[in-house]
């Protein structure tokens, strides 16, 4: 983390699809090969992150669209969610938008519900089934805290979706060979016409206005007895430490 401005600092760090949308990946490529569609991947992050597209390339989907630019340095999930839903509407015709849960870096889960509530379009969050697919409509299953809820909607609708829908591939030779071959459009805010005002740090409604470092304060007391005499002192040792702490004895009488 960048502690003066309070943003992740991923330049010069290696891109890697983060680990809870390769189920959404699993998800859109068994979807494609049902129904005969197209799925189209887009990362928006720094320019490393076109390796992290041309790998969802290789385990199946079709085509992948990077959206990069120093404009979007700093962003927060708002603008995050904002970019991706101007980079959706730009492709048009869509049925189904996939995200994962949440991401493993920043941990909040707002970006897909974001972007469902920029698209105005029906939203599931932590969907671990799809039961069906049928006249312009979906049936859906979600985790919730007391078990399973059952969800129909229109589409085109936007999933989140948890480890218990799917079970990632791995890219096949083919698939590499394609990723590696494929030319992956590259967006900026110039050629969405976004403005740049909105946008990256200076756009973001949120920050992160402290940074703290956890400190580890506890240090425990290790006895070593090396004889009789100073195991029963341990055993003391113990028992007045118990007593200290109010920790019931008798459990321990057996």
């Amino acid at each position: 983390m960048d502690e003066k401005t309070g943003t992740m600092i991923r330049e010069g760090v290696e891109s890697i699809i983060n680990p809870l949308d390769l189920y959404a990946i699993e998800v859109g490529i068994q979807l494609k090969e049902e129904y005969d569609g197209k799925a189209i991947v887009i990362s928006m992050g720094p320019p490393g992150a076109e390796k992290a597209l041309r790998e969802a390339i290789s385990m199946g989907c079709d085509d992948g669209i990077l959206v990069t630019g120093k404009e979007f340095k700093g962003s927060d999930t708002w603008v995050t969610s904002f970019v991706l839903s101007k980079s959706i509407q730009n492709i048009g015709n869509y049925d189904l938008i996939l995200t994962g849960e949440r991401a493993t870096d920043g941990d909040t889960g707002q970006v897909g519900p974001g972007i469902g509530s920029f698209l105005d379009i029906p939203l599931a969050t932590y969907v671990s089934k799809i039961v069906e697919i049928k006249d312009k409509n979906i049936i859906v299953e979600r985790l919730v805290e007391d078990g399973y809820e059952t969800l129909k909607m229109p589409l085109p609708a936007l999933l989140t979706v948890v480890k218990e829908i799917s079970y990632p591939r791995l890219p096949t030779l083919r698939g590499k060979q394609k990723a590696r071959k494929i030319e992956i459009p590259v967006w900026s805010a110039d050629n969405m016409k976004l403005d740049k005002s909105k946008l990256g740090l200076k756009g973001s409604p949120t920050r992160v206005v402290k940074i703290g470092h956890p400190k580890v304060t506890r240090s425990g007391t290790i006895v070593k007895p090396n004889g009789e005499e100073s195991l029963l002192k341990a055993i003391d040792q113990l028992i007045k430490f118990m007593q200290k702490k109010r920790i019931n004895l008798r459990r321990f009488n057996r």
